[in-house]
């Protein structure tokens, strides 16, 4: 994409074309409209990248979209109307308010393991709030990359919104160093987010991080064995464990371990059958590289459920290990996929000496009936989002904001959330001349007790 096209956009933006209502509404329809028209093409661009099942794509990625676009129709005249905020004794008669306004032209990055709505999800709140978007799709997931260009192209005009395509290593430095975009925001992994965080430092680019981490999930002693089974299985084998929001790894408590790994190794069963690889409902490792990295896992402690896989076929089985050896990169790195280590602890404090190894979680699970242990655990851990008494749900709550803290990211979004991640707070007082008091002007002789009662 050229620079020239660029500018056109932020002469699109500047010139006022995005800020009205009736514009900024008909986009999100238009938007729902496309997606509609294209749900067979989604369904079949995502098994071609993943894997998943027409039922997956849309309980995890259409159907959330979709949510997003109608839940900003239904709320964008309210959003977009100035906040009425009370003005200080120093400045009355004075009337404040806050009016919500577009950064500019933005820019939005996307990831592979949901390339559809981790893409497009920001793009209702950047629509919704009167930008400018740039889009760019990972390559990793060529069939829906290729998808989204098509929508979107034919869908908006090009000083609007623009996509583009190519190896982000080279296609986002270039962007980065030669635009200034009036906001960043990126899904993808902490190593990536730190780099463009370094760029858009240079250029004081406001930025949305939302990264990974290894997201633990702690099941005490007095948890419901089989639904905590269920629950921790799909949300960790669901697009075969490659989420941001997936248990990473379980700390079980000792005296319920062994009933806890028999409950989810019938649950997988239940989920995929005996051979996953031939379950509609199971997916596949999105390449070659990741599959590499991930089998190395193997070998790193003693598989107790699973462990096949096939190269050829990108298939890893739903794993679940255990005795992990010191020093592993399970113990240090974000899996990403499905293998599930599972610990065993004596009590809260040896459970949070092991969670504290990696510290600031993107998510963070507990199971567990006690609410008194439930206040414990949420306040004494930093991490993004979570649940209790679930797991990976929390995202598709759309009046939650989700993000991380600290290395697993930045900034939130969803609903309302995210049109606030796309707008700045223009903060405006007005004043009448009708009213304007000698004491406000010097000479200020012998008005300091006076000073001293209103401005306290």
């Amino acid at each position: 994409m050229s620079h020239t096209t660029f500018a056109d956009m932020r002469s699109f933006f500047e010139k006022g074309s995005t800020h009205a209502f009736s514009f900024r509404k008909e986009q999100l329809r238009l938007f729902r409209q496309v997606v509609l028209e294209h749900e067979q093409a989604i369904y079949d661009a995502l098994y071609a990248d993943l894997k998943k099942s027409p039922e997956e794509v849309w309980a995890t990625e259409t159907g959330l979209l979709l949510q997003e676009i109608n839940y900003a129709l239904k709320h964008l005249r309210k959003w977009m109307q100035p906040q009425k905020v009370r003005t200080n004794l120093l400045n009355l008669p004075s009337r404040s308010r806050i009016y919500p306004s577009a950064k500019g032209v933005v820019l939005i990055i996307g990831t592979w393991n949901f390339p559809l709505q981790l893409l497009l999800i920001p793009v209702v709140g950047a629509i919704a709030a009167g930008n400018c978007v740039v889009l760019k799709p990972s390559e990793h997931a060529p069939a829906t990359a290729s998808l989204i260009e098509e929508m979107m192209k034919k869908t908006f005009p090009a000083e609007f919104l623009q996509v583009v395509q190519g190896d982000g290593a080279a296609v986002i430095p270039d962007m980065l160093n030669s635009y200034r975009f009036d906001h960043i925001f990126y899904t993808g992994s902490t190593a990536v987010g730190k780099a463009i965080y370094q760029m858009a430092a240079k250029t004081l680019t406001p930025v949305t991080l939302e990264l990974g981490g290894k997201d633990p999930c702690v099941v005490e002693a007095d948890a419901n064995l089989k639904v905590a089974a269920r629950r921790i299985g799909i949300g960790k084998f669901s697009n075969a464990g490659q989420m941001c929001v997936s248990p990473d790894y379980v700390l079980v408590h000792e005296t319920v371990k062994e009933l806890f790994l028999q409950e989810l190794k019938s649950c997988i069963r239940k989920f995929y059958g005996d051979d996953a690889s031939v379950n509609d409902n199971y997916g596949k490792i999105i390449n070659s590289r990741q599959f590499d990295r991930l089998t190395a896992y193997l070998s790193q402690g003693k598989i107790v459920y699973g462990g096949q896989h096939d190269r050829e076929r990108l298939y890893i089985a739903p794993t679940i290990m255990e005795d992990i050896t010191p020093g592993a990169g399970l113990l240090q790195e974000e899996i990403f996929g499905p293998i599930l280590p599972v610990f065993a602890f004596k009590n809260r404090e040896e459970a949070l000496r092991m969670i504290e190894r990696n510290s600031h979680p993107l998510s963070f699970y507990l199971f567990t009936r006690n609410p008194q242990t439930q206040k414990e655990w949420m306040t004494s851990l930093p991490f993004g989002n979570g649940c209790i008494n679930n797991t990976a749900w929390q995202f598709t709550n759309h009046n939650l904001p989700f993000g991380g803290i600290g290395t697993s990211g930045m900034g939130g979004y969803h609903g309302k959330h995210s049109f606030e991640v796309f707008t700045y707070k223009k903060a405006v007082m007005k004043t009448p001349t009708w009213f304007d008091p000698a004491i406000k002007y010097p000479p200020f002789q012998g008005k300091l007790k006076l000073f001293k009662r209103i401005i306290r």
